[in-house]
């Protein structure tokens, strides 16, 4: 058997939403796998282990104040988290790393989602810094169809390097629009500053990026948004905590007036959920230390809650 890529969760709450845990995933069998990316690619020294390695944990321990029992009807989705069906979700653990090869963390993140793709599992990723859905797009190459990118953030994440490091947390549109099996990317609730500047604006508009800004968002809604995107695709949706708007994930570094509000976030999975099919979704960057009444995390699991109902719904997991 090959070498273990994930450990179980730390403490408290042992999975998100009450799942299975199964951290073995040579032998997964899942329609729905949660998986814990603590680490990402540090700019600094200082930065290696930071506050949002600790959001992982600190999302599943919110998963009593988001879904206090399985079998209650659950008004954001129409019934019931599973809708009483035999979905099998599981927990897989967090991505082992090695202080002494920081770059571990992605080499397992990347081997441990092509295992969850290889048994026909929904990866659900919780970060960890926006760094890692680098590695995670990177295990799609080999499946069906092109994938659409529907990314949340307040800021663009075209940087092509920083400190001489390409693949950290100001990066991960940049990279991702390098793979070839990323067709469309669209970027929702860009506002204020980040670390962009004109040249990765203008790297980001040639790639042919559909960069929509929180305040063209509030204007048109998200009905109008959604239409912008092609039906019948496969999407991935990343989601940085600093997209929505502060009022909603409060715990985030660099917060930004004016963002996604719950609300929007919510018609946007459902709407993609329902015209094409979700291949995967992360949300990255909380920051747990700074989280006024675990309000972040509890609201990171419902935007969970929102995209596993859905899909059941739609039927993606019927055989």
């Amino acid at each position: 058997m090959s070498a273990r890529l994930t450990t179980p969760p730390k403490h408290g709450h042992k999975s998100f939403l009450y799942s299975e845990l199964a951290d073995d995933l040579d032998t997964l069998q899942a329609d729905i796998a949660v998986l814990g990316i603590p680490y990402g690619s540090a700019y600094s020294i200082e930065e290696v282990s930071n506050d949002q390695s600790n959001a992982p944990t600190a999302i599943r321990q919110a998963s009593d104040r988001a879904v206090r029992a399985l079998e209650r009807y659950d008004f954001d989705i129409g019934g019931p988290l599973l809708m009483n069906k035999p979905i099998r979700m599981v927990d897989c653990g967090d991505v082992i790393n090695d202080a002494r090869d920081l770059g571990t963390s992605y080499r397992n993140a990347e081997a441990a989602v092509r295992k969850i793709l290889k048994a026909g599992a929904l990866p659900l990723i919780l970060g960890g810094d926006h760094g890692i859905p680098i590695p995670v797009l990177r295990a799609y190459d080999d499946q069906e169809g092109p994938i659409t990118l529907v990314h949340i953030d307040a800021h663009l994440d075209w940087r092509d390097e920083v400190n001489g490091v390409k693949d950290g947390y100001s990066s991960p549109i940049r990279r991702i629009s390098e793979m070839d099996h990323v067709k469309d990317i669209f970027q929702i609730g860009i506002r204020a500053q980040g670390s962009a500047r004109q040249e990765e604006v203008d790297a980001a508009l040639a790639y042919g990026a559909n960069i929509i800004t929180a305040y063209e968002l509030h204007d048109v809604g998200m009905d109008a948004v959604l239409e912008r995107i092609p039906a019948g695709g496969r999407y991935y949706i990343t989601i940085d905590a600093d997209g929505m708007d502060p009022s909603v994930m409060p715990a985030v570094n660099g917060p930004a007036l004016g963002g996604v509000t719950y609300h929007q976030a919510r018609k946007l999975i459902h709407g993609l959920v329902n015209k094409g099919r979700v291949v995967g979704m992360d949300l990255v960057e909380i920051t747990p230390a700074k989280d006024v009444n675990r309000i972040s995390s509890i609201a990171a699991c419902r935007l969970f809650v929102n995209l596993i109902g859905a899909t059941i719904k739609a039927g993606y997991y019927e055989r």
